[in-house]
């Protein structure tokens, strides 16, 4: 497998929040999802190590460029090497959520989040409970490659917002583990409950794996505007005769209002899609180390800002107040991860209107090396400056420096 020597567009180093704007133009699948992913540049070969590294053997992600309907792109294939038809290939959700815990907190966040609409909608339909769930089409390897693979590429992307275009359910029907299904498949459209679908296509156009990722991270308020910085189109391996079998995916933002009275990108601005939630709960029972390793999930899973307060609760008890700042898109998520990783009973959300200084990136020269520089502006203005703090820790480890040095260098050389 080798990396794509081409980007569609040029990259962003600053400015406005990331987007990714999925166009499922022939529906979207595991394999769609990763053909797009590596279309924008993103090396598969990284994936692969992850997943060695993970455990899973005995696959190959090939990389191709194909076309389609004259529309130039990226196709993805999943070899699975002397591997038993799919239909023997089982694999219980338990097992599977045990090892995705062990990979790192971004990406096995999200991997959960996909296989878990895939679990409940399965229990749902078998009429059993989510712990007796075992995958069948979706425990195969290739599988497992496309989810953890969607899952690893929005952290490489930098965890943007995702925004998506209903997709195509097809008609049809399939052959599957329980013998011949109607397309869409069950699992798909109770992966989809809720969610806007269009009801057009011949064949299976949205999978059940394609519409878990789009449950699990995607929203479907679509802004008034979308300022793209890069495209990149993933190509199928079916051919459709009445659309191109394609999903596109646009990574790029949100164009703040030219006009209005607020100080930069909030609720209160006309024309801004954006609603902010704030979640809270108390917690007087759970260990400091657990608390700690949940502020890294929920920031792994898209929250914008996680915090921690000390309070007194009922009965003197010591306790903590846990505070969330996240979009209306990732409320859900978030909440049902609160309750799964922490001992709350409740979680109360209200929204609130959130004004921003317009942000971008710049690059300084250090004697450490290059660190970047945070500004935030008003109307042209660079009101804060401060520099990124990995950056810093990582010239600071490098060079053996206090960190305090390397960020008083960077502003140093910021004023410069």
């Amino acid at each position: 497998m080798t990396p794509l020597p081409r980007l569609r567009g040029r990259a962003r180093v600053g400015g406005l929040p990331l987007t990714l704007l999925l166009e499922p133009i022939g529906g979207i699948s595991g394999d769609l999802f990763l053909g797009a992913m590596a279309d924008l540049g993103l090396d598969l070969t990284v994936l692969a190590k992850l997943l060695e590294g993970w455990g899973l053997s005995g696959f190959a992600i090939e990389v191709e460029l194909a076309e389609e309907h004259g529309i130039v792109g990226t196709r993805v294939t999943v070899r699975v090497k002397d591997a038993p038809p799919k239909a023997h290939q089982h694999r219980a959700w338990a097992e599977i959520k045990r090892s995705l815990e062990r990979l790192p907190a971004g990406v096995a966040t999200r991997a959960l989040a996909i296989f878990g609409k895939l679990a409940r909608a399965e229990a749902k339909i078998h009429g059993v409970t989510e712990e007796q769930v075992e995958f069948h089409e979706v425990g195969a390897i290739d599988s497992i490659v496309d989810i953890v693979g969607a899952a690893w590429a929005l952290e490489q992307l930098g965890s943007p917002r995702v925004l998506s275009r209903p997709p195509p359910l097809g008609s049809g029907l399939v052959h599957s583990q329980h013998g011949v299904l109607p397309i869409p498949a069950p699992a798909t459209l109770e992966v989809l409950a809720g969610l806007p679908t269009l009801l057009e296509g011949q064949g299976e156009l949205t999978t059940p794996t394609g519409a878990a990722i789009l449950a699990a991270c995607a929203s479907f308020e679509l802004p008034a505007s979308f300022s793209a910085e890069k495209v990149g189109y993933g190509i199928g391996h079916s051919r459709f005769a009445d659309r191109p079998n394609v999903l596109r995916a646009s990574l790029g933002s949100i164009p703040s209002p030219a006009a209005g009275g607020g100080l930069g990108r909030g609720v209160g601005n006309a024309g801004d899609a954006d609603q902010i939630f704030v979640l809270e709960t108390h917690l007087d029972d759970l260990s400091p180390q657990v608390i700690g390793y949940l502020a890294e999930r929920l920031m792994g899973a898209g929250a914008l800002d996680v915090g921690l307060s000390p309070l007194t609760m009922k009965k003197g008890r010591p306790g903590q107040r846990l505070t969330i700042v996240c979009r209306a898109s990732e409320r859900k998520a978030l909440t049902e991860l609160l309750f799964r990783e922490s001992t709350t009973l409740g979680v109360r959300a209200y929204p609130v209107e959130r004004d921003e200084l317009e942000r971008r990136l710049i690059e300084v020269e250090t004697p450490y090396g290059r660190v970047r520089i945070k500004l935030g502006s008003l109307r042209g203005e660079v009101l804060n400056a401060a520099p990124e703090y990995d950056d810093c820790v990582a010239a600071a480890e490098r060079h053996g420096v206090p960190l305090k040095e390397v960020m008083a260098a960077a502003m140093e050389a910021y004023r410069r």
